[in-house]
């Protein structure tokens, strides 16, 4: 099962409206793979993701779209499809056909050395696919084991053709070479000149490492490998595994040799090559050994000399009784041969008898297990993803029953409605005509939901990997009632998901974005515009504008009386901007020239400008009788708002 990275932030990303990210399969120098599910044809691909740093980089950028461009032209069953390129925001991907299983490079790290039949297998489809590339013009120029891919299923196929190039522009790369240095042939190392003969080249490398389980060069730095290749000689396996049949030996050493034209021509000269030696070590090899003996070439029978002690003539073989012998040891030694070829005469006949037999209950068996009653038929793992109609079709045309009960299973990766399993499960065999259960995705499996609310981030996460979920990246957020480090809320999916608060259940491994609190805003009231800036980037903020507020008597006018969010915003994270609110300092007016007015007219106006009014009490009289004699501060004087003014009055 494909790990998910719980630390990835792509993992529930739903990339381009289309690709939901599931899990991470693989990081490589320029992108990473992930698993997704394409929601809009309902099937599993696997995604390559150009890695972030490099989408600036104009070269890079054109290599991996290279990729698609010459992994499109191709539609091949060793060779990895490629179904889409896009971009998405920064990134650059491309949509490839999901293959679950391991790299040629896995399968020799596990067993190092494989046998004679392993390796042709894995040949014969490599050579399939490059064959394939190369009569469409394309050149790999980074064959390695790993990116050769083994399916579960028993397929094998070529994926990452990022640095192909067309097989007619003799392409140079340059100062830097490009591809794994192990497997550069002397042409790339010398001349950075790359076509068809040198991917033969790192196949007959790749072919010299399967046989004897290393590389034939090494060196501490990549300079001294890139050395070797160029100026010596790839030895024969058998060098190095005496198991090694002399056909496979040719072969490695015609695919690697120094010069490109004694090299094959391309993939399909070297195909056929392959599909020879591999008869020829059948029919010569009967017994089933992994092995072929060499054929050697003695030389013609000679009579025996043996100088004798001092002189010079020929010692004669003597009888028993120090006579010549009658009979030379010539004669006898052909007789002896005669015997032995009769001998082998007759064993080549029985060999020839036993291979008849052999063929005979091959075909037997062959009836049995393919039309007889022994037929076996496999539940292929394809169906998983598909719709139920289109499994039952494909059920149907094996020859199998599909049950009209339909099953429900939860999957992480199987969109809902989609087949899931089987049963009997994917991959089994089964007797013709059984009937088989689909079994329909219901998506993940439902798990609880803590209340993640006062929680400490360190809990919180612990509560997602126990139930379990996805957690993604944590949102910081200002809060002045909730303590710094702990849970305000947790969403689902990223930061634009739905709160989880009061939702009972959520699906198994689904992603989850915790809230967590940093504490209040910081305080800039009173500050200097520069040391209110200042603080908001201390605290993670950024400025967005300074606006003008309210007067006051405490802060200066410019300087800053509060942040507060932009417009619009009701909650403030980490990485927000902040609006400054200014003060307009001390609210100065008027004094309004009231002097003479009748008090009843007067005092309104005195009031409406904020003042604070200080006057002798006018007893019983009518305010319309009394006037205003004078003010202090006089009428015109600009002082503070509600300030005090003395009034004094005539009847």
């Amino acid at each position: 099962m494909v790990s998910v990275n719980s630390t990835d932030p792509m993992i529930g990303r739903l990339l381009d409206g289309r690709y939901q990210i599931r899990s991470r399969i693989a990081r490589g120098g320029m992108a990473t793979v992930y698993l997704a599910t394409d929601l809009r044809l309902e099937r599993r691909v696997a995604i390559k993701v150009m890695h972030g740093h490099l989408a600036d980089d104009s070269q890079f950028k054109e290599r991996f779209i290279q990729e698609a461009r010459s992994a499109a032209r191709l539609a091949h069953p060793n060779v990895v499809n490629v179904f889409d390129q896009g971009q998405d925001s920064d990134m650059a991907y491309l949509v490839m056909e999901y293959l679950p299983g391991i790299t040629l490079r896995d399968l020799l790290t596990e067993h190092k050395v494989l046998t004679t039949e392993q390796t042709l297998d894995i040949m014969e489809a490599v050579l399939g696919g490059l064959a394939a590339a190369h009569k469409s013009g394309i050149v790999h120029r980074d064959l390695k084991p790993e990116n050769v891919l083994l399916a579960d299923d028993g397929r094998i196929k070529i994926g990452d053709f990022g640095l192909a190039r067309a097989a007619s522009a003799n392409t140079a790369t340059g100062a830097a070479l490009l591809g794994t240095i192990a497997y550069l042939s002397p042409e790339l190392v010398t001349r950075g000149i790359a076509d068809t003969r040198s991917d033969i080249y790192a196949v007959g490398i790749m072919m010299y490492e399967m046989l004897v389980g290393e590389q034939p060069f090494k060196g501490e730095q990549p300079m001294q490998i890139a050395y070797q290749h160029a100026n010596d000689s790839v030895p024969a396996p058998s060098a190095k595994n005496s198991k090694v049949p002399a056909q496979l030996d040719e072969l490695v050493l015609w695919a690697t040799s120094r010069e490109p034209d004694d090299r094959p021509k391309d993939a399909r000269v070297m195909l056929d090559r392959l599909f020879d030696e591999h008869s020829a070590m059948m029919t010569s090899d009967p017994t089933g050994s992994t092995t072929v003996q060499r054929t050697m070439v003695m030389p013609t029978a000679a009579p025996t000399t043996v100088l004798a002690k001092g002189g010079t003539a020929e010692t004669q073989i003597l009888g028993s009784r120090g006579v010549p012998a009658v009979n030379p040891p010539v004669q006898t030694s052909a007789a002896a041969l005669a015997t032995q070829t009769k001998k082998r005469r007759k064993r080549g006949m029985i060999i020839t008898a036993i291979i008849a037999v052999v063929v005979l209950l091959a075909a037997g068996a062959g009836w049995y297990f393919g039309a007889g009653p022994g037929a076996q038929v496999t539940i292929p793992q394809s169906l998983s993803g598909m719709t139920p109609e289109a499994a039952t079709t494909q059920l149907q045309e094996l020859g199998l029953a599909v049950s009209d009960e339909r099953g429900e299973v939860a999957d992480l990766e199987v969109p809902v409605g989609m087949v899931a399993n089987t049963d009997p499960e994917l991959g089994s065999t089964v007797q013709p005509g059984s009937p088989v259960k689909l079994m329909i995705s219901t998506g993940p499996a439902l798990k609880n939901v803590p209340v993640f609310a006062g929680m400490t981030e360190d809990d919180a996460n612990a509560a997602i990997a126990a139930a379990p979920f996805t957690a993604l990246t944590p949102i910081k957020q200002f809060d002045g009632e909730v303590p710094a480090g702990t849970v305000i809320d947790a969403l689902a999916g990223d930061s634009s998901g739905s709160s989880l608060s009061g939702v009972a259940q959520y699906g198994e491994m689904q992603p989850v974005t915790l809230i967590v609190s940093v504490g209040p805003l910081p305080d800039v009231s009173g500050m200097t515009q520069d040391q209110a800036k200042a603080a908001l980037a201390e605290a993670g903020l950024a400025f967005g504008a300074a606006r003008e507020g309210d007067y006051s008597d405490t802060v200066p006018a410019g300087d800053v009386l509060y942040a507060q969010p932009v417009e619009g915003s009701t909650t403030v994270r980490v990485g927000d901007a902040l609006d400054l609110i200014t003060s307009r300092g001390v609210e100065m007016v008027e004094v309004p020239d009231v002097v003479g007015m009748a008090w009843i007219d007067a005092r309104p106006i005195l009031e409406a400008a904020g003042f604070s009014l200080d006057y002798a009490a006018i007893g019983d009289v009518a305010p319309a009788l009394v006037t205003v004699s004078s003010l202090n501060p006089g009428a015109g004087q600009s002082v503070k708002k509600g300030s005090s003014i003395t009034i004094t009055f005539t009847i």
